[in-house]
């Protein structure tokens, strides 16, 4: 299972990971800036005790948690079926 190793904040909301497999990169997260609990985001030092729970989650506080399968997504441009093959059989059974 691909897991993110390393995370850290970066300037306009955005942060850097690197996975398990190697692949790392900035992801854009000023779309979720100041919406529900992310505006806990407004404050810069809030922002930057981003950290890795021991499964992998990308964490902040106990509310605001971000997961790091999507995330890994949006970094390498990967599919649902090309990052947990056999998923969409448990989502839709029928195909």
């Amino acid at each position: 299972m691909i897991r993110p190793t390393e995370v850290e904040a970066r300037a306009g909301y955005r942060i850097w990971l690197r996975y398990s497999d190697g692949a790392a990169g900035e992801i854009d997260l000023s779309h979720l800036a100041g919406h529900g609990v992310f505006k806990a985001w407004n404050e810069r030092a809030f922002f930057v005790r981003v950290h890795l729970l021991e499964a992998g989650a990308i964490v902040w506080d106990e509310d605001v948690e971000l997961c790091p399968d999507a995330l890994y997504m949006q970094l390498t441009g990967k599919s649902v079926e090309e990052v947990m093959p056999g998923a969409r059989a448990l989502i839709d059974p029928l195909h």
